[in-house]
């Protein structure tokens, strides 16, 4: 699933081409795929709307309109969102097709079809299902050594399962959190009550590093994910834990192993991590 670097890559990658662009045409192949309003209503209201701004929160891509609406998408397990030129094929599983003004495309495509668009206001965006419950952008003001330390101390539950959880923290995702616990020094295993001050500081500094990297490497391509551009990221190149089950740590030399943490595959050094 495209986790905060990704979004944010694709976000950068669009807001070059569309801003200042309007939407002339919708085309919808799977109507499942539009979660509200309904198909024919929400093609009626976004055709005709000038793209003013793009944004992100956690893994959610927003997409600002005149009139005050916010296309909302999420490309959950293998969607993508391409800036095409119309005379190139259209690709399998291609769901949703945003017609521009410059006599370009936006295609949402999406495999698995877990992928979902949908239309807001700037009011109503705090109430929208998915958004209004997602905890703090870790690269945010409100993401700090103090939060951290604060939360964990009153959180019973393993730091990988908590670390994916997004009303604690938006847009953390299996590959980033398995990075930063490896860079930490924190086995994903570990209650997250159970860590010190300085364990604490280190997976603040280290969630705050990867995602960093991981936005200026245009995120980590391992299957579906591509940019705006349809380009691949680089960051699976710098992976130190994630898929990297059997492969030598890059610290110490000990394979990397897998196990699952509350039924997610997570990737780590045992003797660097240990419980």
């Amino acid at each position: 699933m495209p986790e905060l670097p990704e979004v944010e890559t694709v976000k950068k990658t669009l807001e070059k081409k569309l801003v200042g662009l309007t939407i002339t045409g919708v085309e919808i192949f799977m109507p499942k795929i539009i979660r509200d309003p309904a198909p024919d209503k929400f093609a009626m209201e976004v055709t005709g709307n000038k793209i003013s701004r793009l944004g992100r929160r956690g893994k959610y891509l927003l997409i600002h309109l005149t009139g005050e609406k916010v296309l909302i998408i999420h490309l959950r397990m293998t969607g993508r969102l391409v800036y095409s030129e119309p005379v190139d094929p259209l690709p399998r599983h291609t769901h949703v097709v945003f017609r521009l003004s410059n006599d370009r495309e936006l295609r949402f495509i999406d495999m698995r079809q877990f992928g979902r668009v949908q239309l807001s206001t700037v009011r109503y965006l705090g109430q929208v299902k998915g958004l209004k419950d997602l905890g703090p952008e870790p690269l945010g003001e409100e993401f700090s050594r103090d939060f951290l330390r604060r939360e964990l101390k009153r959180k019973r539950v393993r730091i990988k399962s908590l670390l994916l959880d997004q009303t604690f923290l938006a847009g953390l995702g299996n590959i980033y959190a398995d990075e930063a616990l490896h860079r930490a020094r924190i086995n994903p295993k570990r209650m997250a009550c159970t860590l010190t001050p300085r364990e604490i500081a280190n997976l603040y500094r280290s969630i705050v590093e990867v995602l960093q990297e991981g936005i200026e490497n245009r995120g980590t391509s391992i299957r579906d994910y591509v940019d705006g551009d349809g380009r691949t990221g680089s960051y699976q190149a710098l992976l130190r834990a994630y898929n990297r089950e059997g492969q030598k740590c890059l610290y110490c030399g000990t394979p990397i192993a897998r196990l699952k943490v509350g039924g997610r595959s997570s990737y780590f050094c045992p003797a660097c991590q240990k419980e």
